[in-house]
This record gives C-alpha cells, structure tokens and sequence, in this order.
C-alpha cells in the first residue's frame, strides 16, 4: 500500500472516478510554487501543451464558481482562516470540511473546496461575469459523479446550502464558459500519478490546476480538480485547395460517345418493416417486487447500448408524469444545451437515476422522493419520451436488470 502524505491531519473525503495520465516528456522538476511570482517561472505552457485547458482564473476572491459548487484559490501567505474571513465562512467548519488545520499554511495557487456556495463571481468582484462558469453542455456523467461528491446535509434535515445576495451585475460583462471539471476526493494509497493515469490526464496539468508541490504530494481526503481536455484548433485551409470551377476538367461521360439504353420503369421499393418496439406497460405496472420501476407506461423506442445509449429511451403520451424509480433524494436539477430539463436522483451513497428529456419539473434540489412520486411531465410531440438512465458512481449499467 502506498502511504498518503498528511498534513497535521488527514482529509476524509471520498474521490470519486478515474485519474490521470503520466508525464511522459519531462526532464526537469518543476517548481509549481513558483507561480504568481514577479517574473517567476509558470507551468502554464506546459498544461496546455500536455493537452489540458488552463484553469479559469478566480475573481478577486480568489473564487471559482461551477453550477455544482464552488471552490476558492489559495493566495500565497493564505491559511484556512484567512480564505475564510475573506469569504465569510466560518474557518473551523471550512477546516474540518478540508481536513487541515486552520492555521496551516496554504500552496499558491492551492483547491480549497467550500461547503456552502458563497456570494457568486461578479465584475464587482473582480470576475470577468456574472454567476457560475457555465458549460456548452451538460455531460451526464460528469453531473451524476457531482451528484455523489455531496456534502453531508446540516443538521435538522437542512440542505446546508446557505443563500447570499448576488451583486449587481454588469451588463458590458462577457461571463467565462467551459466544462465544469470533474472533483475527485483523494482516497488513502492514491498518489497523484494514480490519479493522473484513472482520469487519462498529465500530471503536470493536474499539478497546475490545483497547486500542488514539485513532489505532486498529495493528502487523503484532499478534493483535486481534474483538468479539462483542450480542444485542438481547426485545421487551417490549405492555400493549394483549388477554388469552385478552377480543378482538373470534367472527364466526359460515357453517354456522350454511345446512347443511353431504353428508359425503363422505375422498380417499387419494398415497404420497409417499421422498428419493433418492446411495449413494457404491463411490466411496468407489475413490477413491484423489482428493485426499481418503470419512470413511466409506455414503449422501449432505444435500448441500452454501451457507449452509444447511456440508459433507454421510453415513449408515452405527451404530458405523462415521469416517477421517480425508487425512493431517494433529489441530488441535482440541471438543463441540457438546448435547455432541456435533466434531474438526477441518488438512492445511496453509489446508485443513482438520470431523468432526461422532461419538463414542467415538480420537485426541488434536496427534496426527499418516494418510488413512483411525479417528478416531472413528458414533453409534447415527437419529444414525448423519458431518456433514464442508472449509473453505479460515474458508470452507466444496463437498467433493464433494475426495473424486472
């Protein structure tokens, strides 16, 4: 076993998914501390280099804001207390949420996950937006791993979520964008090697992104933010390409030298069998001694199929309620690119189902939900049907097995 580097004291958090890949092409040690200074030398080249997106940067703060939570950046000099003076938060809760000591002296540039959502970046915060970094799309996967990573709800049945007024915001303001990155809580025996070759990312990038030393130490139950791939720029056009009308000449079809044959009629194509579908109502309403059941009656129009449909795909009429499939709560209510809703609902601390495709959602964030409580309605038309889906942790399972 691999033996986890404290700090005064060890994180208990629970990482969640895959990690990254080894730094192949690397010659030197890198001092990541040596970020932010004047003139200093960065790693930031080398990040994007090795195939990772930079880390966006935090208003004045020192806060990031994803629409599944907030992390703040640590100023060289800073300690647990003082991110929690300058952010409002209570600095032993905020230190007992981050395994460390209050008075622990902080990385530059070091992750320190907050357990309630602050104020949100604005321009009179220093950000360049207003309200969280929002993606171009929403990754389920990614959602449902966000949905596990919860921290523990207050006591009395409280969400733990605390509401602050958002500032003013800036109309002239363009709001960052990009993918919100995984956050994986260090478990013991992982290093950050372990990590980097689970999420297929560099070492470097995961060291960039979350401050850590030159030895890439890492602690047990320290939350690390797995670096977002880059996006390749589109190829350039090549000056050579021939424009419209300017290539080699048209060769000339045989027609031109013999005649066509006879026209003859066209052949009848044969009517093609319409896709068969697997109708599941009776099941559904007979499905009581299964684990879960169906999120509505209606046809199976797709199929589980792994790496191409994540869960299956349920037709019914519009405007049929969609149930939840088995009692739990309400971790996490979010919308696709098109603005569809998506509603994730955890059962236990692994288990989770993914509702997609709806609308008029009825319930809220943390709310508890029994098996075969309205959630939502299906939408009208053609898009009258339940996209569901059961993953184990981040991975996607045959939800067939579930609803028998």
């Amino acid at each position: 076993m691999v033996n986890f580097i404290p700090r005064r004291r060890a994180f208990s958090w629970t990482l969640t998914v895959s990690g990254l890949a080894l730094l192949s092409a690397c010659g030197q040690s890198i001092d990541y501390d040596l970020r932010g200074l004047g003139g200093g030398f960065s790693t930031a080249e080398a990040a994007a280099a090795a195939g990772t997106a930079p880390r966006p940067t935090p208003d004045n703060r020192g806060v990031i804001s994803y629409p599944n939570y907030q992390v703040a950046v640590a100023d060289r000099g800073d300690t647990i207390e003082t991110v929690a003076s300058r952010l409002g938060l209570d600095a032993p809760t905020l230190a007992r949420f981050n395994g460390i000591d209050a008075d622990v002296q902080l990385r530059q540039g070091e992750i320190i996950a907050l357990p309630t959502r602050v104020a949100e970046p604005s321009p009179a915060t220093g950000a360049v937006g207003t309200g969280p970094i929002q993606p171009g799309a929403v990754d389920i996967g990614t959602l449902a791993g966000s949905a596990i990573d919860r921290s523990e709800p207050a006591a009395g049945g409280e969400s733990g979520v605390r509401v602050a007024a958002l500032p003013p915001a800036d109309a002239a303001a363009q709001p960052q964008t990009g993918t919100e990155p995984v956050r994986h809580k260090v478990v013991r025996g992982e290093t950050a090697y372990t990590i980097s070759r689970l999420y297929d990312v560099p070492v470097a990038g995961l060291a960039e992104w979350n401050g850590l030393g030159a030895d890439f130490a890492i602690r047990e139950g320290q939350y690390l933010l797995i670096p977002v791939a880059q996006q390749a720029p589109p190829a350039p056009v090549s000056e050579e390409v021939p424009k419209p009308g300017t290539g080699s000449p048209t060769p000339l079809p045989p027609s031109a030298a013999q005649p066509l044959p006879p026209a003859q009629a066209p052949v009848a194509a044969a009517p093609q069998e319409p896709e068969p579908q697997i109708d599941v109502g009776e099941r559904t309403e007979a499905s009581d001694v299964a684990r879960m059941r169906f999120p509505v009656n209606g046809a199976i129009v797709r199929e589980f199929s792994k790496g191409r449909n994540e869960g299956i795909d349920i037709k019914a009429d519009p405007g049929t309620p969609v149930v939840a499939a088995d009692d739990g709560t309400v971790a996490a209510i979010t919308k696709s690119a098109e603005g569809i809703p998506i509603i994730v609902i955890r059962h236990e601390p692994e288990l989770l189902t993914v509702y997609a495709n709806v609308t008029d959602v009825s319930v809220e964030k943390g709310a508890r939900v029994g098996r075969g409580d309205a959630i939502a309605k299906l939408r009208s038309g053609n898009e009258s049907f339940v996209h569901f889906e059961v993953r184990r942790g981040f991975d996607s399972v045959d939800p067939m097995p579930y609803l028998r």
